[in-house]
């Protein structure tokens, strides 16, 4: 007569205990990855802060500064799609969701500042797309046909919201270095994208409050502007 080890098998439990702990070398393993690239997305923004005290004759050195911490971050990204190979990305993203916001702000401020030219003149005020966003980072957008990693057009949002709130901070902080032009091309960039905005029809909630917030922004660099008006700063061409 065979022998009885009870009702339940206790090899169910050995094959859930073995990917448990599969799940948790992946996990440990996109930590450590992400805690470099946090580090990363804060050097290049430090970078990038200097836009705010540096007068735009010498911002070309601050664009190239940033572009070198933001190429460290895209091999800390590349390194994350790699881990997460042949993983369910819904399983994993919300991981990293945070850090690929910040990454993308940071991509998106040093192009709208000149950088990521390629092949045309470097000019302030570009917005990426999100395919050309991707493009830099090397990380396919919006995935539809696959499971892999990928930049989400939320992320994308959630970054444009940010570069919002920096532009108008950069445009109050232009009028004290002098430079009075800035600050209209910003009024009539952050006008633009926030016309955008409104064509969206956001379902995602933290998305849509801080959409909801771009209008004072908006009003923040319209007063600048104002101000500008008033004492006769506008530059007339």
């Amino acid at each position: 007569m065979a022998d009885r080890h009870g009702m339940v098998n206790p090899g169910i439990f050995e094959d859930l205990q073995a990917r448990v702990d599969q799940d948790t070398t992946v996990r440990d393993e996109l930590k450590e990855i992400i805690q470099t690239l946090e580090k990363q997305i804060r050097t290049a923004q430090s970078i990038l802060s200097r836009a705010h005290s540096t007068p735009t004759a010498e911002l070309p050195s601050v664009v190239t500064a940033a572009q070198d911490a933001i190429r460290h971050e895209i091999d800390s990204i590349k390194k994350l799609a790699e881990a997460t190979a042949g993983q369910p990305y819904y399983k994993w993203n919300g991981i990293w969701t945070r850090q690929m916001q910040d990454a993308t702000f940071n991509v998106l401020f040093c192009g709208w500042l000149g950088g990521f030219a390629a092949g045309q003149e470097s000019k302030p005020g570009r917005l990426l797309t999100i395919e050309e966003t991707g493009g830099i980072m090397g990380v396919p957008v919006n995935l539809k046909d696959r499971d892999a990693f990928h930049l989400t057009i939320e992320e994308y949002l959630h970054a444009l919201i940010s570069l919002v709130d920096e532009l108008a901070r950069l445009a109050r902080n232009s009028v004290t270095l002098g430079d009075y032009r800035r600050p209209l091309q910003i009024s009539q960039f952050i006008k633009d994208l926030h016309a955008g905005f409104q064509i969206l029809n956001l379902k995602n909630d933290a998305l849509r409050r801080r959409t909801d917030g771009m209008k004072y922004r908006v009003k923040e660099v319209e007063d600048v502007v104002y101000d500008l008006s008033l004492r006769n700063l506008v530059p007339t061409d």
